[in-house]
């Protein structure tokens, strides 16, 4: 396998392609690399780069120079699969790294280009980049580190490179979860920290499900966006939905905005009561509360229930599953009050409203682990009419972003509205 790589600064890369498994598979000839400069394929005197167009500073690798440094390292080395390192590339995570990984084993030459100053002449990466690859979503000199990132994580998965397979196949995000702490024997106590007792047990079935409970909790807690876009087994999703706090849902019928700045109470409907109820418990919701101290409104509420807990299981068997998880309040006060005693504490309060709180911190769709690291149970309260009213807004302890589409319409209905965050919050999205 050759690697040929186009840089800058080829110095960078002495020490790096000597030191460990990178080095070895060189002096076993599994891989050969050259690392050529930009400046190699330039004229005496002749400028590797050149002032970027239209205003503005920047300099840019001019687009000669590329064109000399692909055809000079092809005559070399053949014709390569040519790998640019740009901010605007593809992402590089785990299944890109199996993707790539492949790549190299097919591709007798690979041929990483890593730019630098404002990156190479467009012309020139249009015409010879057959992937454009980016490490995250942030700016760095230039693409030096990423390639050498590349080559550590794509080349573990080359045969022969590393020497025990199974430690790369039980890598972190190699599956659902990421991997399980690790302790060194001895010592067996460090600074008043034991080893758990069951990795010192011999029972190895024990040790496994041990670490696998382990690498699940890490994942929920700090990796949750990695685990949602690649949780497909069963099994994990049965696991994994152990680690997550449970969440509640509350929608309020009373002290929501009527008109203006008035405050009142609305009307239940049928619909909002089997379709949320379908919705909470698609996400794993513990109980459904629906808040309204009306007597009138209670009674339909509990005719509706009632139907689907008896009858109902006749008509249609999933929507009687969901409406099991519906509970009727009086007031929000009631419905914390209801969740503290099943818990043993107090739930976390997330609101939900297009408005600003005042004290309530602003989280996005993909904070879990800021809100789940209390270690309590998550309320999300919504409101009917024109939204929850502010003095409702006021408990809350986290105030969700609101929904935004790419219009200047913005009015769901709360069925959707509580499908979708329900979604974006605890749902599957597989990568």
């Amino acid at each position: 396998m050759k690697i040929s790589v186009v840089t800058v600064f080829p110095k960078l890369y002495q020490d790096f392609l000597k030191t460990s498994l990178i080095g070895r598979a060189q002096e076993q000839e599994f891989v050969m690399f050259d690392v050529a400069g930009f400046s190699d394929y330039c004229q005496p005197k002749e400028r590797l780069d050149g002032q970027t167009a239209g205003h503005g500073s920047g300099m840019a690798i001019r687009p000669e120079v590329m064109q000399r440094a692909v055809d000079g390292l092809e005559a070399k080395h053949g014709k390569a699969y040519r790998i640019f390192l740009t901010p605007q590339g593809q992402k590089l995570n785990q299944k890109k790294v199996m993707e790539l990984a492949q790549i190299f084993q097919e591709e007798s030459h690979v041929m990483l280009v890593a730019g630098r100053y404002e990156g190479i002449d467009a012309r020139a990466q249009e015409t010879y980049a057959d992937l454009e690859i980016s490490i995250g979503d942030y700016i760095l000199m230039g693409g030096d580190l990423p390639a050498m990132v590349l080559l550590e994580a794509v080349l573990r998965y080359v045969p022969g490179i590393v020497g025990k397979v199974e430690s790369v196949e039980q890598d972190s995000f190699s599956g659902s979860f990421v991997d399980f702490p690790t302790f060194t024997v001895p010592p067996r106590e460090w600074n008043g920290k034991a080893i758990p007792e069951i990795l010192l047990s011999g029972n190895h079935g024990q040790v496994d499900l041990f670490r696998k409970r382990c690498a699940a909790q890490q994942t929920v807690k700090k990796h949750f966006g990695w685990l949602r876009a690649h949780c497909t087994k069963q099994e994990d999703k049965k696991l994994a939905a152990e680690f997550i706090p449970n969440h509640y849902i509350a929608l309020l019928h009373d002290e929501v905005i009527i008109q203006q700045d008035q405050v009142g109470t609305s009307s239940v409907t049928s619909l909002d009561i089997h379709d949320i109820a379908r919705s909470g418990r698609t996400y794993g919701i513990k109980e459904y509360f629906l808040v309204t101290p009306l007597q009138d409104q209670k009674k339909i509420v509990a005719t509706v229930l009632d139907f689907w807990a008896n009858a109902g299981i006749d008509y249609n068997k999933q929507r009687h599953e969901a409406v099991k998880i519906v509970t009727l309040k009086d007031s929000l006060q009631d419905v914390l009050d209801s969740i503290e005693q099943k818990e043993g504490k107090k739930p976390l309060i997330v609101g939900t409203s297009a408005r600003s709180v005042g004290h309530a911190e602003l989280i996005k769709f993909n904070e879990q682990a800021k809100v789940w690291a209390h270690e309590r149970p998550v309320l999300f309260i919504f409101g009917t009419a024109k939204g929850l009213a502010p003095q409702v807004l006021e408990r809350s302890d986290y105030l969700l972003l609101p929904i935004q589409g790419f219009s200047d319409f913005n009015h769901l209905s709360v069925r959707s509205a509580i499908a979708i965050i329900l979604d974006r919050w605890l749902g599957i999205n597989l990568d």
